[in-house]
């Protein structure tokens, strides 16, 4: 069966087009004889599947959905903390000045902003780690591609999701995740540790000289 392409991408960073299978052959041909065109040899790989049913892919999500549901838990206790400090303030409105209510306004406020700041700061880490903890997985699907390609002389790599119809012969996605299991099992997420949203640089004030 004929591959019937749509949006044809091929696998760019794998550098397998022409990657010397023939082609070099072709170059060596003397300029009399008019030079073979080289055989067309296709590889698919479904590189979505790989990155949900791999062991590392699972394992990465379970750590990353473990870590949201510790970041969840704190913020809501910390949003807890903060209704109970609204409800306290605006009992005390009757009962404070005019002055002390705008300050503890201020300073609510400011918690309130803080809180924010952090919960922004822990969505950009899983963020971050997930996009990391990925990447490290394609990096190793990328090395077992290119060694099924060089030992099948496959010419041309194609990811799934381009095609619209070929030969199933074509697809070696359940070689690839059979090689990513047993060279990567497991990998563990690096969580950065985050900067607290209140850590501002102050300027270092310095001391006032005594007049004699």
């Amino acid at each position: 069966m004929s591959v019937i392409r749509a949006g044809i991408a091929p696998l760019v960073s794998l550098a397998l087009v022409c990657c010397g299978f023939g082609y070099a052959q072709a170059q060596q041909a003397p300029p009399s004889q008019p030079a073979a065109p080289a055989a067309l040899n296709v590889l698919v790989v479904d590189v979505q599947s790989l990155l949900q049913n791999s062991k590392s892919a699972k394992m990465v999500r379970q750590q990353i959905e473990q870590k949201r549901s510790e970041y969840a838990k704190e913020i809501s206790q910390q949003e807890e903390g903060l209704r109970h400090e609204r409800d306290s303030l605006q009992r005390q409105q009757a009962s404070l000045s005019a002055e002390a209510l705008n300050k503890k306004g201020r300073e609510f406020q400011q918690k309130v902003n803080e809180l924010d700041r952090s919960v922004q700061a822990k969505r950009q880490t899983l963020e971050k780690s997930n996009a990391e903890a990925l990447e490290s997985i394609q990096s190793v699907i990328l090395k077992i591609i290119t060694e099924i390609a060089k030992e099948r002389k496959a010419n041309l790599v194609f990811q799934r999701s381009e095609l619209v119809l070929f030969d199933n012969s074509f697809d070696v996605t359940d070689q690839v995740l059979t090689k990513l299991d047993e060279q990567l099992p497991t990998l563990t997420v690096s969580f950065a540790t985050e900067t607290p949203a209140s850590a501002e640089v102050q300027p270092t004030k310095q001391p006032t000289k005594k007049k004699q």
